[in-house]
């Protein structure tokens, strides 16, 4: 899942990227609502936080350039001001969630959550393969309920293929779900982290099959 953070306090910026990088989020971070309108037009998000008081362009009409386009990407406002009308305007703008500044770290995660579960249809917390699960909720993937140990990029991975079960997943999109903007990305590094999936998941019989010159395919079971 990626998700572009619009904050031009670059200390909360930080704080809120380490926190969604620790629950196998990707995350790109722009600190003004021009680069926001940029990075919108350009790159697809699963989520979108959004500060209302930015620099050279609002919030406000940052959301509404946005809705304007007809891009549904869920949007979770994240802003000092906190006015009944405040909240009225930013939702009637096209906003899926108001939170206001200060606010507690497990309520914003739990609201990420529940929006990229909205934004993408999904009902439960799960991601089901058989035997196998993902716990978006906990970030965690289970095996017969027992919790299997992976890092937060091997989980990104097998997200994006449970979420695409029986269609190719290109390595453009493995990236795009995997890596930020200043990340560095090695070419190699895709198959890399198939091939640390793979050999998690084949002493448990599950095969990731390589489609030449196209990408990777879990089979639907």
């Amino acid at each position: 899942m990626r998700i572009l953070i619009v904050e031009d306090d670059a200390v909360l910026a930080a704080a809120l990227t380490r926190a969604l990088n620790q629950s196998a989020y990707t995350v790109d971070f722009v600190d003004t609502g021009e680069a926001a309108n940029e990075a919108l037009s350009v790159y697809t998000y699963d989520l979108v936080v959004l500060d209302i008081a930015l620099p050279k362009l609002d919030g406000l009409s940052v959301l509404r350039r946005l809705r304007d386009r007809q891009v549904h990407v869920p949007v979770l406002i994240l802003t000092a001001r906190d006015t009944l009308e405040d909240r009225v305007i930013g939702l009637d703008s096209g906003a899926d969630d108001y939170m206001t500044k200060p606010f507690d770290l497990p309520e914003f995660e739990a609201r990420v959550r529940a929006l990229i579960r909205r934004g993408n249809f999904i009902s439960s917390n799960s991601l089901t393969h058989g035997n196998l699960r993902f716990d978006s909720a906990a970030r965690r993937l289970f095996y017969n309920e027992q919790p299997q140990e992976l890092s937060m990029r091997e989980l990104a991975v097998i997200e994006l293929l449970l979420s695409r079960q029986g269609k190719v997943v290109t390595k453009e999109q493995l990236v795009d779900h995997l890596f930020g903007w200043g990340d560095d990305v090695n070419s190699n590094a895709i198959e890399v982290y198939i091939h640390r999936v793979r050999k998690k998941l084949e002493p448990l019989g599950i095969d990731i099959r390589t489609v030449r010159g196209m990408g990777y395919l879990l089979d639907k079971v």
